[in-house]
């Protein structure tokens, strides 16, 4: 029986991934499972050949420092599409180094499962030919994504976002709130910096300003930061207590907040977190993303509904004042403002499609490796 190789590049594919490869070990125990990826995909069975944690990099110009160890990783998993034992590559988002992937696999006769395409709707526009030409079913969990990537020639399907198969697990804000020992009545920031250490270090210093000037503003104000798993934070850089691995914990407990662009603004969203928007890169990173970025917004929330659901604050429009104003009067619960963020938010999860997207994705992935 020939084995599944899934590819992931971060924290998110991990989590994902492992959704997946619990769906494909419940329906076929004895298939073999191997990849590139973190402690969830571990956890389900999956053997690692590479951990994640050591390929994570964001921005344009701070990829190029992985470049050695991402080329020596490829030219290991080439030889082991060559040798006739993988069925299946399962890639997960992380388009830079999984692309080259699916190139090899096309090239061994390998079918190639996308999960998670890359975003081609915001930028790499150049990489639909190639993903018509490389990949054989893609899995998408955006829902304009499918119309988007057919028209290109890709053979693609919307399975819904994974997200949405966290919701029935979400506590009660009330619940949450004493999960994390929180006062039950006073208003509540939750404050998510980033899950990598680059944005940790040019997003602390801002979102801790800012949450200052709201407890200067509002002094009976909570403030609570959520940090992703073995993210290191400066307890003197942070005087607000830090929570790990509960995100969505955090995001019923809060009545605002603070959070960095990403799949982050869509976890929101299904929690019902009314919240603002900011991200800071480096001033090259940025420039080459101003020429060829596609799209209006930066928050995956406002690409989902088309608009800008929540205010968003880039580079050195991160003036802590200013997005303490944004956030005021999302963190009063009878204004205007968070009544809007609120219906907003329920169309996004509108959107969104329904629960099951690893079960979907699973059920491609036993059609292909048959």
């Amino acid at each position: 029986m020939r084995e599944i190789l899934f590819v992931v590049g971060e924290a998110s594919g991990d989590l994902h991934a492992a959704k997946v490869a619990a769906a494909l070990r419940a329906a076929e125990p004895e298939r073999p499972l191997v990849g590139v990826g973190g402690e969830r995909m571990r956890a389900t069975g999956v053997t690692l050949l590479e951990h994640s944690e050591r390929l994570a990099a964001i921005g344009f110009v701070e990829v190029l420092r992985h470049v050695p160890r991402h080329w020596r990783l490829l030219n290991t998993l080439k030889a082991r599409l060559s040798s006739g034992q993988v069925g299946l590559v399962i890639l997960l988002d992380y388009p830079g180094f999984n692309m080259r992937v699916a190139e090899a696999a096309h090239a061994a006769g390998v079918p190639v499962l996308y999960y998670i395409t890359p975003q081609v709707w915001a930028w790499g526009a150049k990489r639909l030919p190639k993903l018509a030409a490389w990949v054989s079913k893609a899995a998408v969990i955006l829902p304009f994504e499918e119309e988007l990537l057919r028209a290109h020639g890709v053979d693609a399907t919307f399975v819904g976002h994974p997200l949405l198969d966290r919701a029935a697990e979400l506590p009660e804000p009330a619940a949450a709130r004493a999960a994390l020992g929180l006062r039950p009545h006073d208003p509540v920031l939750a404050v998510f910096p980033g899950s990598r250490g680059s944005e940790i270090a040019r997003h602390m210093g801002p979102f801790m300003a800012t949450a200052r000037e709201l407890v200067r503003r509002h002094p009976a104000l909570q403030v609570i930061v959520s940090a992703a798993p073995g993210i290191r934070i400066d307890p003197s850089a942070c005087p607000f207590p830090v929570v790990r691995d509960a995100s969505f914990t955090v995001l019923r407990a809060a009545t605002a907040g603070l959070l960095k662009s990403g799949t982050t603004t869509l976890e929101a969203a299904v929690a019902g977190l009314p919240h603002v928007i900011a991200y800071r890169t480096s001033a090259m990173s940025y420039a080459i993303a101003r020429r060829v970025v596609r799209i209006p917004h930066i928050g995956l929330v406002n690409v989902v509904a088309g608009r800008e659901v929540s205010r968003e604050f880039v580079q050195d429009a991160i003036v802590p004042a200013r997005v303490a104003d944004a956030l005021e009067p999302l963190l009063q619960t009878e204004s205007a403002a968070r009544a809007a963020a609120l219906e907003g938010l329920a169309f996004v999860r509108s959107r969104l499609g329904t629960p099951g997207a690893s079960e979907r994705a699973a059920a491609f992935a036993r059609d292909l490796v048959r």
